[in-house]
């Protein structure tokens, strides 16, 4: 019996560990039983799923291809370059609308989505009232297309009509270009479905006054860092989705002089700055198209499961992949957990929408939670929540960002370059933080909160890319 201790390293001769993973009841047992337990939050993959794991796990040159994808992901170099119309930039057609998400019909659009596109018809003055509008897109009058599919991110609703302005953000290391529309603000906004007269007043504002006046200064000074900023926000307190106030003071800093030199009455110059500076959400956009850029620079390789795309159209949570080329794999979209302003609740919020979850895909929004502490104010939980869900995101990514750190975590770099081969290998799902839209349309914004994609578009994205026989090519 002497030689049994020995050989089993003094199992019975000390207090156990015991580390418990799966059903919790033997867990508690022990733990009523005074004895120490520490939980992990494993599940197995999802049944059917063991061969596709390990034919992409086994291929030769996998860890190289998603190498090199997220190397040039994290390597990105976004820059603001110019404010124009959609029309130029996207060369979009009266009748032609983008939205958010992937590819939607008409039919199979929610009540924000439709709101949305009822009020670009007004805008664009295709119509006169919003009964004729939901009538001309019932019957066709209109072709839609996902932002995605023109270098494009819009956030909630994400419609881009031919007359809104863009912000143009080109990446000046991979030579890339994205584009997002300019934010609107909160509240009843056209991108949460609104369409009443004060939204498409302020929409056409922003067509004369606030596109114009970005696009001279923007011009006048140049390139605009948009990484620089972005990576100051989060040592500031923002995490680049639904907190961006520092990040917008630091882009009207940096484009103050180049606005008070403009060659506009002194009123009008004023109305952009009381906007801009209003508005903490004015930065989401540009961090977007950011985001989007350094994205698309991931695109194409051979074999790699990063995921450059999430996006929800309201109806359909969708993903891409660097090395399937631009397949959607969808589920249905989910409703987010969290705060709801006023007297709104749960049955008034539709499932989760917009393009948004781009600032997840680069490493940012959901994945920095720890960066902003004051966000869970906002979204729901507590301060160890936000820093619990960002340490979970470090079990799904392939990298931390360089650029991007987080000064509660000592600096280190925010979890970033989603493998969907370790979502499914681990079941963690991304955690994204989003506004909430009503369900119908017209109502605006009802709350915000946290929401994950469904796994089962991750498991079809593993399926597809272990069906894929090419070879992952050599990093370069």
């Amino acid at each position: 019996m002497g030689g049994t201790g020995q050989r089993l390293g003094g199992l019975l001769n000390r207090e156990p560990r015991v580390v418990a993973a799966g059903v919790g009841v033997l867990a508690d047992a022990l733990v009523q039983q005074a004895v120490p337990v520490e939980g992990v939050d494993w599940r197995p993959p999802p049944p059917g799923t063991e061969a596709a794991l390990a034919a992409v796990l086994g291929r030769p040159g996998q860890a190289a291809a998603d190498a090199l994808a997220v190397g040039r992901m994290l390597t990105a170099r976004p820059e603001l370059v110019d404010v124009r119309p959609a029309g130029e930039v996207l060369g979009l057609e009266p009748g032609t609308f983008l939205h958010a998400g992937p590819p939607l019909e008409w039919e199979r659009a929610s009540g924000p989505m439709r709101g949305a596109l009822i009020g670009a018809m007004l805008l664009e003055g295709l119509v006169a009232t919003p009964e004729e509008a939901a009538g001309a897109l019932a019957r066709g009058a209109a072709t839609l297309d996902p932002c995605h599919h023109h270098g494009t991110v819009g956030p909630m609703a994400g419609v881009v009509s031919p007359s809104m302005w863009m912000l143009v953000v080109r990446d000046a290391e991979h030579g890339g270009t994205a584009y997002c529309s300019l934010n609107e603000g909160l509240g009843k906004v056209l991108r949460y479905g609104a369409y009443g007269p004060e939204v498409i007043e302020r929409l056409r504002w922003m067509g004369a006054g606030l596109g114009p006046l970005l696009r001279e200064a923007v011009r006048r000074h140049g390139p605009v860092d948009l990484l620089s900023i972005m990576a100051q926000a989060l040592q500031m307190g923002d995490e680049l989705h639904n907190r961006n106030r520092a990040a917008t003071a630091l882009l009207v800093r940096e484009l103050a002089a180049d606005l008070a030199a403009a060659d506009a009455p002194r009123d009008r110059v004023a109305e952009v700055f009381r906007f801009a500076g209003g508005n903490d959400h004015f930065f989401l956009n540009a961090g977007m198209a950011a985001a989007k850029a350094a994205a698309d620079a991931a695109r194409g390789v051979p074999g790699s499961g990063l995921v450059v795309a999430m996006a929800r159209n309201g109806t359909d949570f969708g993903i891409q992949l660097s090395g399937t080329g631009d397949r959607w794999f969808t589920g249905p979209a989910g409703v987010p957990d969290g705060l709801y302003l006023g007297a709104y609740g749960p049955d008034d919020a539709n499932p989760d929408i917009g393009d948004s979850a781009i600032t997840e895909t680069a490493g940012m929004g959901g994945f920095a939670l720890a960066a902003a502490p004051a966000i869970v104010r906002f979204v729901g939980g507590e301060v160890p929540d936000a820093v619990a869900a960002t340490q979970r995101m470090y079990e799904i990514t392939l990298a931390e960002h360089p650029a991007l750190q987080i000064p509660l975590l000592s600096f280190r770099g925010t979890p970033a370059g989603i493998d969907a081969t370790r979502v499914v290998r681990t079941g963690i799902l991304p955690v994204i933080d989003t506004g909430i839209a009503g369900r119908e349309a017209g109502t605006g914004q009802v709350g915000a909160g946290l929401v994950e994609p469904p796994a089962e578009v991750f498991t079809a994205a593993l399926l597809a890319l272990a069906e894929d026989g090419s070879r992952p090519e050599p990093p370069r």
